[in-house]
Formats: C-alpha cells, sequence, structure tokens
C-alpha cells in the first residue's frame, strides 16, 4: 500500500497517478503507525479521487522521534572513501567493522517538492545522498535480527543531505563541530514521496536506487549490495537504544554524492532520488 501525506489529507494509491483521499482524522502518518492505523488506511472507504499532480504533498512524516543515519552501508560507498584516502597519502584509514550509526534532527525533515535550503553558516560543502529510509512501526528494544521486519512500518526515500565542511571539522576533532550538527539543518532531510508499507516488500531485497543532480545520473546501487541489512540495521540500533514508531533509519548512500567528489550544491540545482518500487524525490536547492 503506498500512503501519501497531502494538503487535502491522508491518501491511499489505489491507481497509479490517482489518489484516494480517505477523510482519515489524522493529519500525519505517523499518527497511522501505532493501533490500527495502518489497517484502518488500507480498509477505509474514499471520500473522494483527486489526481497525484492535483495535490500538494507533505513531508511522510513531520517529526520523525529519533532520526537515525547509517553510513558505509554500500561496498562502492566505502570503495571510493578508501581511494580518497589512499589518494592523499592515508593508507592507515580502516572502515568501521559495525554500522556507521549518527544522529540528526527530526526538525531537519521537509518533503518533496520542498526546498533544500543552504544554510548562511555552512553554505558550500552541502552535499546530497540518496537513500532508503526506514519507517519504524513498532517499539523495538534489542530485537533479534529475525523477528526485526516486523519493527517495520514501511520504507520511503530520504536525501541525507549534509553540510561536509562541518562533517569534517568534526572528524579532525574540533569541539564545536559534529556530524549532528551537520546533518540537522532545516530541511536537510527531505523525505517521501510516500511511504510505502513493509507488507509490499520481501528480504533480501533488491530494490534500485538512482540519483540525479540537474539531470545528471550521480549514484547509482541496489539494495542487494547493503553491507547491513535492513534487519541487521534495526537489530543493531536497538541493541543500544529503543526504537519507536516514527522513527527513521536511513539506510546508507552509494558511491557518488559530493563527498569524495568536491561537487557540492548549489542554488537552483534539482536533486531527484528514485527508489524502485517507492518513487522519486525531488527538491530544488535554494539559497537562505
Amino acid at each position: 500500500m503506498r500512503l501519501y501525506a497531502t494538503d487535502q489529507g491522508i491518501a491511499r494509491e489505489d491507481t497509479s497517478g490517482i489518489l484516494a483521499l480517505l477523510g482519515l482524522p489524522a493529519s500525519d502518518l505517523s499518527e497511522l503507525l501505532t493501533g490500527d492505523g495502518i489497517t484502518a488506511a488500507r480498509t477505509a472507504q474514499p471520500v473522494r479521487d483527486v489526481r497525484l499532480e492535483s495535490v500538494t504533498l507533505r513531508p511522510v512524516l513531520s517529526r520523525p522521534g529519533k532520526f537515525l543515519a547509517v553510513g558505509l552501508n554500500y561496498p562502492s560507498h566505502a570503495e571510493e572513501a578508501l581511494e580518497k584516502y589512499a589518494s592523499i597519502g592515508r593508507h592507515d584509514v580502516a572502515l568501521p567493522t559495525e554500522p556507521n550509526v549518527q544522529i540528526a534532527a527530526g526538525s531537519a525533515v521537509t518533503g518533496h517538492g520542498m526546498p533544500i535550503v543552504l544554510p548562511p553558516v555552512a553554505a558550500t560543502h552541502v552535499d546530497f545522498e540518496g537513500e532508503v529510509a526506514i519507517v519504524i512501526g513498532r517499539k523495538a528494544a534489542d530485537v533479534d535480527p529475525l523477528e526485526a521486519w516486523q519493527c517495520v512500518a514501511g520504507l520511503t526515500v530520504i536525501n541525507d543531505v549534509t553540510a561536509r565542511d562541518i562533517q569534517r571539522r568534526a572528524y579532525a576533532g574540533d569541539p564545536v563541530a559534529s556530524i549532528g550538527v551537520a546533518k540537522s539543518f532545516d530541511t536537510f532531510k527531505p523525505l517521501g514521496p510516500c511511504l510505502v508499507t513493509a507488507d509490499e516488500f520481501t528480504e533480501p531485497m533488491d530494490l534500485r536506487l538512482r540519483t540525479w543532480v540537474n539531470g545528471e545520473l550521480r549514484q547509482y546501487d541496489r539494495t542487494s549490495n547493503f553491507l547491513y541489512s535492513i534487519p541487521d540495521l534495526i537489530a543493531y540500533v536497538s541493541r543500544y537504544q529503543t526504537l519507536e514508531p516514527g522513527d527513521v533509519i536511513a539506510t546508507g548512500s552509494p558511491r557518488g554524492a559530493g563527498q569524495f567528489t568536491e561537487r557540492f550544491l548549489r542554488p537552483g540545482d534539482v536533486v531527484e532520488i528514485e527508489v524502485e518500487r517507492i518513487g522519486t524525490l525531488s527538491n530544488r536547492v535554494s539559497a537562505a
């Protein structure tokens, strides 16, 4: 099932390009993640049908409780990191032996079609990363990997935007910089266009991910290449903190972002991220 948050309420896509407005009391998809909310959305009779292009899409979740971003989860991204370090004579860099999990603020979330705003204090090294995002639908505390998929409400697309200059300062030991700050500026976590419920997928998954900037293909990979699967990531994170409905985990990005190519976002750029069987998330970059 494909669910959308729109300016006219919660909608279900029963036919490609046609949304069934459901008239549910919920104004945000996060309100459907507890109790029988997903079932209610599945069985609700439409109030009316509208064309997808006639509505304004809102963020899939307006304010995730926790926002977790996984780094280096594709071999292609890990390889380009090692290549970059080797090119500057750093042959001593080792990759993490466990999932590399970072935290961002839920207030950074924005939606499909909304601008990514370059912050005045860090406008020159803002980078994109196309990723699949997990939306948690059930409490998970130290969950077994074999049971972790049951904690998934659905999947969506995310652009894990980062101010790389701040991130680099954090890596260099600057005490006033942090990776969390680099990832938490307002509008740095576009999420959408829809939530596709977990029953539409089976593990192991093999979804194609592609990212374009101004029509130029920058990233291409498949989720079957994940170093850590979605159940693995949920199990790992839940060892250290309880996951709650509405929490989001970004699963990592493949080779091709600006971090190692030094091709950063500028005002007017358009970033499009397509994940097979989910949809395309599109956002234009703007100055503050």
